[in-house]
């Protein structure tokens, strides 16, 4: 939503993407939690022209996680999102498989340990965003900004995802945006041994990128809200 005021319909289960957290008013339809589909209302002050995005990798299932938590997966429930953006490292078809449950429109790069056919990057537009996706290890040294900014004028991109380091990041430098979701299960990296399990939500836009990470804290998600304006 693009107005004044947000506003949100929903079929009684959006309220675990966390936008409660921001006063955004939900109105409720009983149309049956978890249907997966959304009512379309418009107002005086309100244009629908969002996207919502799913920003997520490192899984390593199964040889370092055997599975994605239960309190993240059952945020992942089909026909809440329109685009699925991975930075690899999935290690197993199953995977890939649970991702195209969510949406039809995956995009995922390839990390060192996949064994599937990706692409080392990707180069995709949402909105009018133009997005960059590479799963990060080919970047010397691992995170560094400098090379990730580098990268991103190679790409012509407004926004690079990358991963590897299951570290979340997000920050402007250099004229861009700079995503890393983590690792969704939190598996170990030779950077940290216990990460803290996360993954990102985007709200695309016309005129700004709403960024919302979830953090796995105990059995429960915890959600991190930014905001980019004009980040195209």
């Amino acid at each position: 939503l693009n107005c004044r005021q947000l506003v949100g319909v929903c079929t009684g289960d959006f309220r675990y993407w966390g936008y409660e957290a921001y006063d955004m008013p939900i109105f409720t339809y009983n149309l049956g939690v978890g249907e997966g589909f959304y009512i379309g209302v418009s107002c005086q002050h309100c244009e629908i022209d969002s996207e919502l995005v799913l920003v997520i990798g490192d899984l390593h299932i199964p040889e370092r996680k055997y599975y994605i938590h239960p309190a993240f997966k059952a945020l992942l429930a089909p026909g809440k999102i329109q685009h699925v953006l991975c930075t690899g490292n999935l290690c197993s078809q199953s995977v890939y498989d649970q991702l195209k449950c969510i949406c039809a429109d995956v995009h995922v790069v390839k990390g060192e340990f996949d064994e599937l056919p990706f692409p080392e990057t990707k180069i995709l537009t949402v909105g009018r965003y133009k997005i960059g996706l590479t799963h990060g290890h080919q970047v010397v040294p691992w995170g560094d900004r400098e090379s990730l900014a580098m990268l991103r004028r190679q790409l012509n991109v407004s926004i690079l995802i990358s991963g590897h380091t299951h570290i979340p990041e997000a920050y402007e430098y250099d004229g861009g945006i700079f995503l890393n979701p983590g690792s969704a299960t939190g598996a170990f990296s030779p950077l940290k041994a216990s990460p803290q399990p996360t993954f990102m939500l985007l709200d695309i836009q016309e005129s700004s990128v709403n960024l919302y990470t979830y953090r796995l804290v105990g059995d429960e998600h915890k959600v991190d809200r930014m905001e980019f304006p004009s980040a195209a």
